[in-house]
């Protein structure tokens, strides 16, 4: 581990950040912008990953992006992120989209992706990050997904 840090130091609890879809927000069917969406989804990874390891980090790819519903003008755009899978330098961190009703709180979801970030250093180059420990079942299915697109990712920058 990095710094001294061991697993039991590392924070694994995702990151959930909550937005309001105003009308600069949305397009001309008042559902927010796609462009809007991803860079919360976006910043959520970044925390995520920096919270896990205490390192700063960034975005390297986005993959496996699926938009399944809008989120509506005056609705709250939840972004839940979570690590699921690491490599030497890179996080892969699974993004959960949901809208939530202000008057019911009530969740539907919206869409998911896939964000991989890259610890930096000061001279703005890689640095090693820590590892994730045992995973449970559910945490391994999200990692063998995660492993394979950050494989096919690797694969085609050599190309």
């Amino acid at each position: 581990m990095l710094d001294g840090m061991t697993a039991k130091n590392l924070d694994k609890t995702p990151v959930t950040l909550l937005e309001e879809i105003f009308p600069g927000d949305t397009n001309a069917y008042g559902t927010a912008f796609g462009g809007k969406i991803l860079s919360l989804m976006d910043r959520a990874a970044g925390l995520t990953a920096s919270r896990y390891a205490h390192l700063h980090f960034v975005t390297a790819s986005l993959d496996a992006m699926e938009f399944c519903a809008p989120v509506k003008q005056g609705e709250i755009a939840e972004v839940v992120a979570k690590v699921v899978y690491t490599s030497k330098h890179t996080y892969g961190i699974k993004v959960e989209v949901s809208a939530v009703d202000k008057t019911k709180w009530q969740r539907k979801h919206c869409g998911h992706g896939l964000f991989f970030m890259v610890a930096m250093g000061p001279e703005k180059k890689p640095l090693p990050v820590p590892q994730l420990g045992s995973l449970a079942e559910q945490d391994q299915a999200d990692w063998d997904e995660a492993a394979l697109v950050h494989r096919q990712m690797l694969d085609r920058k050599r190309r």
